[in-house]
């Protein structure tokens, strides 16, 4: 048989493709063929069959690197001032004083290694977390369905889907029940696309309409097609590694480029003149110039990139053990400046076990006729007569059709005795699955399942005690579905216009308590300052009774239909006064939180359906569970392993804790660089000769910056931990203006002692301030760390506190050891360490007033509100055939 796959695998002149089989020829011919030529059958393929073809065509992933050292290490040479600085470097070396030119070009290596280190680090241990998230396709292997890792498919698989999955292989189908696949991934198409199985009678440049893309989602119903191509084999694949954008910034990626552009508009100004002024007092040309990039350096905060990675890292890790997973290390900064949650009812509020209680009539009595007539109705995929995968609904009834419950026991065995002709799925525009079926008899009915409302609403006459009791069971905080039926005659393909003069059978209560932590949870999220709105599918008494027992009051509720009569301003208007969006769809869902976006708040949305995806996307900040759909799944930035809103509280907080940390470096780093280069602009203008030799500047950069590494793990006052809060340029910008001068006064003052008190010559000169300069610069750290007065009313980490005190030790030590004389230092008497020990109590004690009064003119802290939103147009291009996809941080 020819095909894809030899059934001689030790052959050793043959190399089966890993495509399987060419999109357009299996498009061109009947299911039979193909199932031929890949050597399979509608039954699927054997468990060792699959292990074999797995060998050969390679894991169904898009990216499967990992970590990689070389990206990482690019970003750290990335700094054109750095490569700039090693080539005047290497000039000196060669043309005046080869010492010097090494000490820079190792303090520059030992800096870059320092990043990479660190970085590469973070990005292996955050690889491997996000390796952990798994998706699953229901397969037939060995004859049953079965759920497969989806990096297990192999041409040849036989895959089921349904209504929500994300195709996770390239496909030809081969069985359909109106099938319709949204392909705007790949054809940028927004209507669904219909799928048959005919083939096709000449070749044809658009998606066929007999196969399935990996990458693409099931709008409606069901099918089955035989895989053809996985991973990089397949169309999407194929795209996907031609493509080399990135995925858009988020806000604290977009602070942090703004802020790096400050930096480096500031640093131009100020070292192009520093480097001009030199050349004016006539110092050698090659000195100046390497003084000048020195200076730009020591104010770039160099290790800025490193430190955010670690920061976020380290959270990540944290939080993994938390039961949180993030797919992107910048969304953990996001979440912490959430300000409103809109989440689901389901498994977030209640436990999320949905089981089935009664089924009864319009009056409320028992009624096994309803759950009879509900199980023929039931989408769930079956084994042997119990159902393996499905919405939960479905599951549920069939569960209950097995088990020992008298007044349903029995279902399943006389459901399967009747005979289904063709079905209506159910999608959430209409709320309702319909199937044709001949009963025992040999009569016809068209049966109808779905939202009780509209259930009622189709039928040609409601019973009189049905709404009395739907609200009852509504107020009880039952989840209720309604079945109907009638004639159908000659119909065996019904449509959603057949779905009218139903008659009403009866009600199926199912069961999904408040979950008893959920109470504790909210009251957590509520102390943060986070408000959170329910948005659900279900009736709006339902939602209203679960959180009225969880302790969330509601302020009001609006229903779909409500949403749809308002405009975007008057939605607005309304969403601060509502907590309960109940009955609505997915693309209302996707306006609710766009339009709270746009009103100015961080948003994130917390959803597990497949009618949760777009919203998912256009919140700030995606969050799903792992026993999600896989389209929500994709769509997610966070995962959470436990579907619990205060593990979610734990993340938050952890986003705050990262984004405090990472801006306590920022603020130090400018405030002592910008310092220190006043200063030395100052110096070089008055004095004979250099202030600080290019390589001296460097290594006191260098010093500054390991001690600063440990910045990831301090601790964060309570007090910051309690609001968002965002990148602020402005704040920034002042804080600097204000502590950056305050140092070069104590640079001046350190001047003066030396030359008009110590007589310094010029290596003593430039040792003094080196000393003085690392002491003041490191040791501030404590005071600028939090915001508390006096400072040592927050405890610094041990991290922090050793290697800030170690590199100011170190700073001091170096004149006395036999590196000094290579390093351009010398021995400083007994009488300057007196003097500087006054100068750092000084130093300290006025920047302790000066940030007292800081932040009270700043209102005491309170986060300015110069937010950094941005549209974020997320393409998350198919995370979920990754093992580890990459993870941006810059």
């Amino acid at each position: 048989m020819s095909g894809s796959f030899s059934t001689d695998a030790s052959s050793p002149n043959e190399t089966p493709p890993a495509s399987g089989l060419d999109v357009a020829r299996a498009a061109s011919l009947d299911v039979t063929a193909v199932l031929d030529l890949l050597d399979s059958s509608a039954e699927g393929l054997t468990s060792d069959e699959a292990a074999r073809r797995l060998e050969i065509s390679g894991p169904n992933a898009l990216r499967s690197h990992g970590a990689r050292p070389l990206p990482v290490l690019a970003r750290q040479l990335r700094n054109p001032l750095l490569l700039l600085l090693l080539g005047a470097a290497a000039v000196s070396g060669a043309t005046s004083d080869l010492t010097d030119a090494v000490i820079i070009m190792v303090i520059v290596t030992v800096s870059v290694g320092l990043g990479f280190f660190n970085e590469y680090r973070s990005e292996q241990a955050v690889e491997a977390l996000h390796s952990r998230i798994r998706h699953q396709a229901t397969l037939l292997r060995d004859g049953n369905p079965t759920l497969v890792d989806v990096v297990e498919l192999v041409p040849g698989d036989i895959a089921f889907l349904t209504m929500g999955d994300l195709v996770p292989a390239d496909m030809r189908l081969i069985e359909v029940d109106e099938l319709e696949c949204d392909e705007a991934v790949l054809t940028g198409e927004p209507a669904p696309a219909p799928k048959t199985t005919d083939p096709l009678a000449e070749a044809s440049t658009t998606q066929p309409p007999n196969c399935l893309s990996m990458g693409t989602v099931v709008h409606q119903g069901t099918g089955r097609g035989v895989v053809t191509g996985t991973g990089t084999a397949t169309a999407f694949g194929k795209i996907a590694l031609g493509l080399s954008d990135r995925p858009p910034q988020t806000a604290f990626q977009v602070g942090l480029q703004r802020f790096s552009l400050f930096l480096v508009k500031v640093a131009a100004v100020l070292t192009s003149g520093i480097f001009i002024a030199n050349l004016v007092l006539h110092r050698p040309f090659l000195d100046a110039l390497l003084f000048s990039l020195a200076i730009a350096i020591g104010l770039t905060p160099q290790l800025l990139p490193a430190i955010v990675t670690v920061s976020l890292s380290t959270g990540s890790r944290r939080l993994s053990h938390r039961k949180v997973l993030v797919k992107r290390l910048v969304s953990i900064e996001d979440l912490g400046n959430i300000t409103t949650l809109f989440t689901d009812k389901t498994g977030t509020l209640t436990e999320g076990h949905i089981a089935f209680q009664a089924a009864i009539d319009a009056e409320g009595a028992s009624s096994p006729d309803a759950f009879l007539h509900a199980l023929v109705c039931d989408e769930a995929i079956l084994d042997q007569g119990v159902a393996v995968s499905g919405n939960q609904i479905d599951m549920a009834l069939w569960d209950a059709a097995t088990g020992s419950d008298p007044v349903v026991a029995g279902g399943s065995a006389a459901a399967l005795q009747w005979q289904r002709l063709g079905t209506a799925p159910f999608d959430h525009t209409r709320r309702l699955a319909s199937v044709v079926a001949d009963d025992p008899d040999g009569a016809r009915w068209l049966v109808t399942k779905g939202e009780p409302e509209r259930v009622l609403a189709s039928c040609r006459q409601q019973p009189a005690a049905a709404e009395a009791t739907l609200q009852r069971l509504f107020d009880d905080g039952a989840r209720v579905i309604a079945v109907a039926r009638r004639r159908a005659e000659s119909m065996t393909d019904p449509q959603p216009a057949d779905e009218h003069d139903l008659g009403f059978i009866g009600f199926l209560v199912f069961s999904d308590p408040p979950k008893a932590s959920a109470a504790d949870s909210l009251r957590r999220l509520a102390g943060l300052g986070i408000e959170v709105k329910v948005i659900t599918g279900d009736s709006d008494r339902v939602a209203r009774t679960v959180c009225e027992r969880l302790g969330l009051a509601v302020a009001g509720t609006l229903t779909g239909d409500e949403v749809d009569a308002l405009d975007d301003e008057q939605l607005v208007a309304a969403i601060p006064g509502t907590t309960v969006f109940a009955r609505i769809g997915p693309e209302q869902k996707s306006r609710i939180v766009s339009v709270q976006r746009a009103s100015g708040s961080d948003v994130a949305f917390l959803g597990d359906g497949v009618n949760d995806a777009v919203a998912l996307h256009h919140a700030d900040v995606g969050i799903s569970v792992d026993s999600a759909t896989d389209v929500a799944k994709d769509a997610a930035d966070i995962l959470l392993l436990e579907n619990d809103l205060g593990v979610l509280a734990d993340g938050v907080v952890e986003g705050r804790r990262i984004f405090a940390n990472t801006v306590k470096y920022v603020l130090m780093a400018t405030s002592s660089n910008f310092g220190n280069m006043f200063s030395a602009a100052g110096a070089s203008l008055f004095l004979k000769f250099l202030p600080m030799l290019p390589s001296q500047i460097l290594l006191n950069n260098l010093l500054y910056d390991v001690g600063q590494m440990t910045i990831p793990t301090d601790r964060v006052d309570e007090e910051q931990l309690g609001r968002p809060a965002q990148w602020d340029i402005r704040f920034i910008r002042r804080f600097m203006s204000v502590f950056g001068p305050l140092s070069s006064i104590f640079d001046f003052a350190t001047f003066a002692i030396l030359l008009q008190v110590l007589h310094a010559s010029a290596t003593e000169f430039r040792t003094g301030w080196f000393i003085e300069s690392l002491a003041t610069q490191t040791l501030i750290v404590f005071v600028i760390r939090t915001r508390r007065i006096p400072f040592m009313r927050s405890r610094p980490s041990t991290p922090v506190l050793a290697t800030t005190v170690t590199m100011a030790a170190i700073g001091a030590a170096l004149p006395f050891t036999p590196l000094a004389n290579a390093l351009g230092f010398t021995p400083l008497p007994a009488s300057f360490f007196a003097i500087l020990a006054g100068l750092i109590v000084g130093y300290l004690a006025i920047v302790e007033f000066a940030k007292g009064r800081f932040y009270a003119a700043s209102h005491l802290g309170e986060p300015v509100g110069a937010r950094h939103k941005h549209d974020r147009h997320v393409h998350r291009r198919a995370a979920r055939f990754s093992h580890a996809g990459p993870i941006d941080v810059t």
